[in-house]
C-alpha cells in the first residue's frame, strides 16, 4: 500500500503587492493555521518519508511549521515543477517516486491539488488553504498510481482542527 498526503499552502499575504506571486510570504491566519494542521497530522498519521514541495516561499514557511509542530524527520526536496503545476504534471511527479517511501507529502497550490484529489479518488473537495488530505492506493509501486484508484480517506481543513480560525 502506498499513502499519499496533499497539503495546500496556508493562506498567503498580499499585502506587498509589489512581490512577484512566488515571494508570498504567509498572511497572519496562515502562520496561526499550519502549526495546528501539523500538530492533527502529527497526532492522526500517517507521517510522510518523503517531503516534496514547491520552492514558493508561502509553501516553504507552511512545511517548516508543519514539520516543527508534528515532529517530521522526513527527507524534505523542493521540486521547482511543484509550483504552479497541473494535476496532469503531479501526477508524473507522483508516478516517479521512490519505490522504498510508502507515505509521501506534497506540499504545492490549487487548482493542481483540489483537481488532483478528484482525479485519484474520483471525489471533488474544495482544499482551502492548509487543507490536507490523505489518499491511500492498494499499489506496490508509485508507478502503478492510477485516476479513480486511490481512496481518499481524510481530508481536514483548518476550521476542522481549531477554533481560532472559526472566528474569521
Amino acid at each position: 500500500m502506498k499513502t499519499l498526503l496533499l497539503l495546500r499552502h496556508a493562506k498567503s499575504s498580499w499585502d506587498e503587492p509589489s512581490l512577484r506571486d512566488f515571494d508570498r510570504p504567509l498572511a497572519a491566519r496562515g502562520k496561526r493555521d499550519v502549526p495546528r494542521m501539523g500538530k492533527a497530522l502529527g497526532e492522526r498519521g500517517p507521517l510522510p518519508d518523503l517531503i516534496i514541495s514547491s520552492p514558493a516561499a508561502r509553501t516553504r514557511a507552511t512545511i517548516k511549521a508543519v514539520t516543527a509542530s508534528a515532529r517530521l524527520e522526513a527527507e524534505l526536496r523542493f521540486e521547482d515543477t511543484v509550483y504552479g503545476a497541473s494535476s496532469a504534471e503531479l501526477m508524473k511527479l507522483i508516478r516517479r517516486l521512490p519505490g522504498e517511501k510508502s507515505c509521501v507529502m506534497i506540499v504545492g497550490h490549487n487548482p493542481g491539488l483540489e483537481d488532483l484529489v478528484e482525479r485519484l479518488s474520483g471525489k471533488s473537495e474544495r482544499m482551502p488553504t492548509a487543507a490536507l488530505a490523505c489518499v491511500e492506493f492498494q499499489i506496490e509501486s508509485w508507478e502503478d498510481v492510477e485516476d479513480g484508484e486511490g481512496k481518499l480517506v481524510w481530508l481536514l481543513t483548518p476550521k476542522q482542527v481549531g477554533s481560532d480560525s472559526e472566528k474569521e
